[in-house]
């Protein structure tokens, strides 16, 4: 890596987070990215990208002449050891089966120089358990984007058992330089930062609807029209200094005990799944949704974060 600069970036799976990111990093005009084409369909790719930048240019918030240097950015290739022969920075968003992530980096260290790195998109998967097959396990690190990866700026960066500083270091500045905003997660436990804080609100979420507290659609409207509204500006632990540390102990000493703490999926949960209640998937979930409502959904909340992260 000349230099120590990183300008090459592979991508592996381009679904919808994969895709996405390749995007992301083409969006910077020092990087050059190249998706490694494993089935036909993949190619699809460049159609899901081009949706992405529509939307942008539609709101103004990117020109056709970014647009067209993006597309420049990107090359497509079936062809293994050249999507990998200049890598600085791979990223793998392959599916979430640990023995395919595992394979893929242990085939792909033959191939790569020895200071390329290895980053796994996961979302909940260990990534020392990933790196496990890799003769250098210190080059692997986790880089947890979130969906959509084009819009939102976090990007959890996981140092697992083995993971360098170096390679930390060199992953934070390497996303920063693409416009993201990333952590640095010390611990690799499962659901690393975020979907630990997320998951733990779920659980008392459907806690709450499974014991008849409130229905569904209460749940949610108590979180959008309430803290809910706050917390792009006033998250958890600035929000307990404000209202001070020993007034959130006095809470927590009488609340905690009442609040959900199994540590095994709800029973509401699962007879839903049996029943084939899929949410969106089957058109009922929690809630009921009509494909109108389906659409409604998924358009509001790219309009909202468009809104929130560029005021388009």
């Amino acid at each position: 890596m000349e230099s120590n600069i990183i300008r090459n970036i592979t991508v592996f799976g381009p679904g919808m987070m994969g895709s996405g990111i390749a995007q992301v990093f083409a969006a910077c005009p020092d990087l050059r990215v190249t998706i490694f084409i494993r089935e036909k369909f993949e190619y699809d790719c460049m159609d899901k990208i081009a949706a992405n930048l529509a939307v942008l240019t539609e709101k103004g918030i990117m020109t056709d002449g970014e647009v067209e240097g993006i597309f420049d950015r990107i090359t497509l290739t079936e062809d293994l050891a050249e999507a990998v022969r200049d890598a600085d920075f791979v990223i793998e968003c392959i599916p979430e089966k640990m023995e395919l992530k595992q394979d893929l980096f242990k085939s792909l260290e033959p191939l790569c120089r020895k200071d390329t790195i290895f980053a796994t998109n996961t979302s909940v998967m260990s990534i020392t358990e990933i790196s496990e097959k890799c003769g250098d396990k210190a080059r692997v690190v986790g880089t947890h984007f979130w969906n959509p990866p084009y819009l939102i700026p976090l990007v959890e960066v996981v140092k697992s058992g083995y993971t360098s500083d170096d390679v930390l270091e060199k992953t934070m500045e390497l996303l920063k330089k693409a416009g993201k905003h990333p952590i640095k997660v010390n611990k690799d436990v499962p659901g690393f930062v975020a979907n630990r804080l997320q998951h733990a609100l779920w659980r008392e979420a459907i806690s709450i609807v499974e014991r008849g507290i409130a229905d569904a659609a209460t749940v949610d409207e108590a979180v959008k029209f309430s803290f809910g509204l706050r917390l792009p500006k006033l998250a958890p632990m600035e929000n307990s200094d404000m209202v001070g540390t020993d007034l959130t102990l006095s809470i927590h000493s009488y609340i905690l005990k009442h609040l959900e703490n199994s540590t095994e999926p709800s029973p509401l949960l699962r007879e839903k799944v049996e029943k084939g209640e899929l949410g969106f998937k089957s058109g009922e979930g929690f809630q009921k949704w009509t494909a109108e409502e389906i659409k409604e959904s998924n358009d509001s909340l790219r309009e909202y974060l468009i809104k929130a992260i560029y005021n388009k």
